[in-house]
C-alpha cells in the first residue's frame, strides 16, 4: 500500500465515518481491509481505492466503513454508568415526567447490543417504580451486521461472562447449544436503527436520555463538536447524556455541563442551575 492510498483511506473513514486514523495504523487498515478487497474480487488495496473512486460503489463503500468500526462491547460496562441509571438518572426523571408517564431513551453507537440490554434489564429489575410508564429504547450503530447480531440477542459463553452478573444470565437468557440468547420480552424492549452518527440524526426526535459512550474517542475535535451539539439539541432541557470514562464535554460545547458528583455524566448548562438536579445529583441514593 503506497503513501497515497493510505492517505486516501484517512480521508475516506473521516468523511464517510468520523473515524481518524493516525499515521501509523498502516498495519490495521491493512488487517481489516484486505479481506474486504478480496472478497470484491480484488488483488491489492490499491485496486481497493480504485474501485472506491468509481462509480456504484455504496455498497462496498459501506462495507469498508464496517470492517474499520470497532464494535467492542460488553454488559454493564465500567459498572458506574448503570449505578447513576439507577439511582441518579431514573429517580429524577421519575419525579419530572410523571405527568406523562414516558421516557424515552437513545443508545447511540450501540454496537452488538449489550448495552441497551444492559439498560432494559436494569428497567425490568426496578419492578412497580416503572409500572405503567412507556419506557422506549432506541439503539443505533453504524454497522449493519453489529445490529443483526444484536437484534437476534444471541451471545457466546465469552461475552456473557463479561460484566454480566450470574443472576442476571439465569433470569433473562436461555442457553442454546454454546451461546445463550436474551429473551423475547428483553428483546422487544429495545428498538435497533442503522444510523451514523456525523449524519443529521435530529428525526429521531428529543429524548430524555442519551448513552453515546466510547465513540468520541475516535474523531477529530471538529466532529466531536459537532455530535455533542446536535445531541444538545436532541436531548430534553432536564435530560441527561452519559459519556465514555475517557470523554467529555468540557471545552468542546457550552450547551452541555457535568454533572457534579457523577463521573461521566452531563446535563443541560441551562439545568444545572436548577436546585432539584443538584440536589438528586450529590445524593445518588435518594
Amino acid at each position: 500500500m503506497t503513501g497515497l492510498d493510505y492517505e486516501y483511506f484517512r480521508k475516506f473513514l473521516r468523511e464517510r465515518s468520523g473515524l481518524v486514523l493516525s499515521a501509523d495504523k498502516h498495519y490495521l487498515l491493512e488487517s481489516r481491509l484486505l479481506p474486504v478487497a478480496r472478497r470484491a474480487g480484488l488483488a491489492s488495496l490499491a485496486g481497493l481505492v480504485h474501485r472506491l473512486r468509481g462509480i456504484d460503489c455504496e455498497a462496498l463503500a459501506a462495507e469498508v466503513v464496517e470492517a474499520m468500526t470497532t464494535n467492542e462491547s460488553f454488559f454493564f460496562r465500567d459498572k458506574i454508568p448503570f449505578e447513576h441509571f439507577r439511582d441518579t438518572i431514573i429517580p429524577r426523571l421519575i419525579a419530572a415526567r410523571n405527568h406523562r408517564r414516558r421516557i424515552r431513551i437513545w443508545c447511540a453507537a450501540a454496537s452488538t447490543g449489550q448495552e441497551p440490554y444492559s439498560l432494559a434489564m436494569s428497567i425490568k429489575e426496578m419492578g412497580d417504580r416503572l409500572s405503567g410508564w412507556q419506557i422506549e429504547i432506541i439503539a443505533t450503530d453504524i454497522s449493519s451486521e453489529a445490529l443483526r447480531r444484536a437484534r437476534s440477542g444471541i451471545y457466546s459463553q465469552f461475552e456473557v461472562q463479561r460484566g454480566l452478573p450470574i443472576m442476571l444470565l439465569l433470569k433473562y437468557f436461555k442457553q442454546i447449544g454454546e451461546n445463550w440468547q436474551i429473551g423475547p420480552d428483553i428483546r422487544a424492549m429495545v428498538q435497533f436503527r442503522v444510523l451514523n452518527l456525523i449524519s443529521d440524526f435530529s428525526r429521531l426526535g428529543m429524548f430524555d436520555l442519551v448513552f453515546c459512550r466510547n465513540v468520541l474517542i475516535y474523531f477529530d475535535q471538529p466532529t466531536k463538536i459537532s455530535v455533542l451539539d446536535r445531541l444538545a439539541q436532541n436531548l430534553d432541557r432536564d435530560g441527561y447524556l452519559v459519556l465514555g470514562a475517557a470523554e467529555t464535554v468540557v471545552g468542546l460545547t457550552d450547551s452541555l455541563k457535568p454533572v457534579p458528583d457523577c463521573r461521566g455524566l452531563y446535563a443541560h448548562s441551562a439545568a444545572m442551575k436548577a436546585p432539584v438536579l443538584r440536589i438528586v445529583a450529590a445524593n445518588p441514593a435518594a
